[in-house]
C-alpha cells in the first residue's frame, strides 16, 4: 500500500504538484489490498466473497466519480497549502495508506477468518445496510455532479433531490455502508478482531468532524455566508441524516400569501 501511494506521488503527485491522480491512487490501493486479502485461501465463504465484492464496488464507484470530478474542476483546493512543500504534502499520501488500511479492517479481518459461521442475522442486516447506503450515496453524488455541470447553476449551491433533506447525505451513504460491512463482519469475529468497527468509527470522525463537513462547510460559508437562501437552508437541513426538508423561506411564503390575497381582491 506504501509503495502504490509513494509511486504515484514521486512520479506524478510531486513533479507536477498535482492532486490529479491522488483519488484514483487510493482506489487502487483499496483494490490492491482487498485482492491480497481475498486470494490469500483459495476456498472462501459467502460472506468474505460478498464483503470483498462490495468493498471493491464502493472504491471503484467513488474512485471513479472523483476522479471524473477533479478531471472537470482541475483541482482540489484542500491540497493548495500542502502542495508548496515536500514533506507536507507526502504526509496526504502517508495518511492516505493509514486511512485505507483501517477502512479496510472488516474485510480484510473477515477474508483472513478460517472459522466462518453460517449466514445468518447479521449478515443479512448488514448487507441491506450496504445496498441501501450504496443507493443514497450514488444517487446523492449523481445529483451533485449533474447540477454542477449546469451552467445556469453556475455559482449556486444545490438543495434539490437527496440535498433537499440532508447537506450532505453522500456521507450518510458512505457511513451507512461501512456500518454494513462491520455488521456483517460481526458474525465471525472474536477477541481483537473487533477492532475491525474501528473502520466506520475512523471514517465517520472523519467525515463529520475533519476532513469533510467541516471543510465543505466552511467553504460554503466563504461563498455563500450572506446568502439568506443558503442561511435558511444551512439552519433548517438536517447536517447528515436525512430528515424534513427546510421549505420555503419565511418571507417568500409571506409574499406568496400576499399575492394570492391581492389576487382574490
Amino acid at each position: 500500500t506504501f509503495g502504490i501511494q509513494w509511486s504515484f506521488f514521486l512520479f506524478q503527485g510531486w513533479p507536477q504538484r498535482s492532486e490529479k491522480f491522488y483519488d484514483a491512487s487510493g482506489s487502487l490501493t483499496h483494490l490492491a489490498l482487498i485482492l491480497v486479502a481475498l486470494t490469500a485461501d483459495s476456498h472462501r465463504s459467502v460472506r468474505q466473497l460478498l464483503l470483498s465484492v462490495f468493498a471493491v464496488v464502493w472504491c471503484t464507484r467513488l474512485g471513479t466519480f472523483l476522479f471524473n470530478r477533479i478531471a472537470k474542476d482541475s483541482k482540489d483546493g484542500r491540497f493548495d497549502a500542502l502542495k508548496t512543500n515536500f514533506w507536507s504534502f507526502s504526509i496526504a499520501w502517508n495518511l492516505q495508506v493509514l486511512w485505507v488500511f483501517i477502512l479496510e479492517l472488516p474485510v480484510v479481518i473477515a477474508n483472513l477468518e478460517t472459522l466462518q459461521p453460517s449466514v445468518g442475522a447479521l449478515d443479512i442486516l448488514g448487507w441491506l445496510l450496504w445496498g441501501v447506503g450504496f443507493l443514497i450515496e450514488s444517487i446523492a453524488d449523481g445529483q451533485k455532479f449533474a447540477f454542477r455541470s449546469a451552467p445556469s447553476n453556475a455559482g449556486r449551491f444545490i438543495t434539490s433531490g437527496l440535498w433537499n433533506y440532508s447537506r450532505h447525505p453522500n456521507y450518510f451513504g458512505e457511513i451507512l455502508m461501512w456500518i454494513g460491512i462491520c455488521t456483517s463482519c460481526s458474525s465471525c469475529l472474536s477477541g481483537w478482531q473487533w477492532l475491525a468497527w474501528l473502520s466506520p468509527v475512523l471514517n465517520s470522525c472523519l467525515l463529520l468532524f475533519v476532513s469533510g463537513v467541516p471543510l465543505l462547510e466552511k467553504a460554503g460559508e466563504q461563498r455563500w455566508g450572506s446568502d439568506p437562501e443558503y442561511r435558511h437552508y444551512m439552519a433548517k437541513t438536517s447536517c447528515i441524516i436525512p430528515w424534513f426538508p427546510a421549505g420555503p423561506m419565511p418571507n417568500a411564503q409571506n409574499a406568496v400569501s400576499n399575492v394570492e390575497s391581492d389576487q382574490s381582491e
